[in-house]
């Protein structure tokens, strides 16, 4: 049931000369400051473990809870939005996620700085959409390329951005300020945006919120993170608790599906699956970034617990991610008219799989140099990635359906996200586990290596012990090595898949282009 609307002011006027510069410095500083939180905790994580007294792979759901979390968040915004307004909405959102950060630096264990990381990812869900069509609305039409361009621009920065701080941070002062930052930051961009932009409020009105829908939601994909990140700890299907949270998970959402399908004002709309490029391209959008940010968080773990690398260097090493990126696209939105959109996401799942299977070549022996080279690539990957995926999805749509697409389409890729994550860990923890007990075996007295091994030890000065336990190390090394690599090509040849099933979607119209898409993320 539709309330009357309680404010309907005209549509605002572009912004002009300093109001311009200052509201899309402030936009763009809190879209930096959320996109920053997604990445900048990745080279931290041992660091959090350590200090938190739990196993890195408990550590993963700093990451995992932020990003479920924000995923649930995403679908309301636009409900939220016509409940509160775009700007009083974006300033409290805003406001919320300096709280939050706040919080998860003072969290004096992993269950609260679980519980604040969930407040910061729910409060963050609106922050990025918002910032599209608060700068949209600041910018002539015939600018909003322009404007989604710096936009694009702001979310490839923090990514490279995120491990270097991240990694800095966390060696040089702790791991805490990693949230810290984000107050001066937030306030600043809170005050500069509610400062420009509190005369130019959007439209309110009052509409039904699906709240059964909305509790369907939260239950299935709760329950579904539930078990994958304690599905190892607990030995997987072997335990009653993960069976039953695989049974409230497969139950709700099939409830979910159904309930939403029938409902007149659904907090998801299912139907939008019915066309082919939004199945496709929602499909191809997820699996690509589950399987890139799964890889994202996985590479830095290795690197600190294979390789010794500290927080610092695994930093460097994930840093140039997006060098690429910020080059290339510019240079692929101001084109993306003139190819076929299908070409440029094959384009980008080949690259990734050429990444991936350089990692999957990596040794204990790698160099910096080594490491850092697929790194660099696949900026090349990231530019042809978001932009075609998502332009390719919305394609063909009505621009009254835009928003609510735009929005299913990110919940999916943000839940892909958080699911890739945890399943990249759970394979790579069983994976070395396997490897580690299959090279134990051949370490055994008879072994003439394991001898020799064992003299020259001695010879240094080890006792017999300790000769041991630094051949488990090597061990150790090898397996975890081993593992790692296997996770590279499974997901090498998954990306390789991709860049023939993205074919199945319909050429998108010429006219079409992530401009009138509302951008690239």
């Amino acid at each position: 049931m539709t309330g009357p609307v309680t404010r309907s002011p005209p549509a605002p006027v572009p912004l002009q000369g300093l109001q311009l510069v200052l509201g899309t410095l402030a936009l763009s500083l809190a879209t930096f400051m959320n996109v920053l939180d997604t990445s900048i905790a990745n080279v931290s994580l041992t660091a959090i473990a350590g200090d938190l007294a739990v196993s890195p792979n408990q550590g993963t759901w700093v990451i995992t809870s932020f990003a479920v979390a924000n995923a649930i968040s995403v679908p309301l915004t636009g409900w939220l939005t016509q409940r509160i307004g775009q700007v009083r909405l974006f300033t409290a959102s805003v406001l919320l996620f300096v709280m939050s950060s706040w919080l998860c630096g003072l969290a004096p264990n992993l269950e609260s700085l679980i519980a604040f990381r969930v407040l910061q990812g729910a409060v963050a869900g609106p922050m990025i959409p918002l910032s599209q069509a608060l700068l949209l609305s600041s910018y002539p039409r015939h600018k909003a390329g322009t404007a989604l361009g710096m936009w694009s621009l702001t979310t490839l920065v923090a990514p490279v951005a995120g491990p270097l701080l991240g990694g800095w941070i966390t060696d040089h002062i702790s791991w805490p300020w990693i949230f810290y930052i984000n107050i001066p930051v937030g306030l600043f961009a809170a005050a500069l945006t509610w400062s420009i932009y509190r005369e130019r409020e959007s439209a309110t009105l009052r509409r039904p919120i699906d709240a059964i829908g909305l509790a369907l939601l939260v239950l299935w994909v709760g329950a579904t993170q539930l078990m994958l990140d304690k599905g190892k700890e607990l030995d997987w299907f072997e335990s009653g608790w993960i069976v039953g949270l695989a049974a409230v998970a497969a139950v709700s959402f099939v409830f979910f599906l159904v309930w939403e399908l029938t409902e007149a004002h659904p907090v998801v709309d299912i139907r939008l699956f019915a066309r082919r490029n939004f199945l496709v391209g929602t499909i191809m959008l997820s699996l690509g970034f589950g399987l890139f940010f799964g890889n994202v968080v996985l590479l830095p773990l290795w690197l600190q617990q294979t390789m010794g690398y500290t927080a610092t260097q695994a930093g460097l090493a994930l840093a140039p991610v997006g060098l690429l990126a910020i080059v290339l696209t510019p240079l692929v939105g101001r084109n993306l008219h003139k190819v076929d959109l299908r070409m440029l996401s094959s384009l980008s799942f080949g690259v990734f799989a050429l990444v991936l299977g350089l990692r999957a070549q990596f040794n204990t022996q790698a160099d910096f140099a080594t490491i850092m080279i697929p790194t660099i690539l696949q900026g090349v990957a990231m530019a042809c990635f978001f932009i075609p995926l998502v332009s390719l999805t919305l394609s063909g749509l009505a621009p009254e359906r835009i928003p609510a697409a735009s929005g299913l389409s990110n919940f999916v890729r943000i839940t892909a996200g958080a699911v890739g994550t945890s399943i990249a860990t759970t394979l790579w923890d069983d994976r070395s586990a396997l490897h580690h007990a299959q090279l134990s075996e051949q370490i055994t007295h008879a072994s003439a290596a394991t001898n020799s091994a064992l003299a020259g030890l001695r010879a240094q000065g080890f006792s017999t012990d300790q000769a041991l336990a630094q051949i488990n190390r090597l061990v150790d090394q090898q397996a975890m090595t081993l593992s790692a690599t296997e996770v590279y090509w499974i997901s090498a040849i998954l990306f390789l898949a991709m860049s023939v099933l993205v074919w199945f979607a319909r050429p998108a119209p010429a006219q079409h282009s992530a401009a009138d898409t509302g951008g690239a993320h």
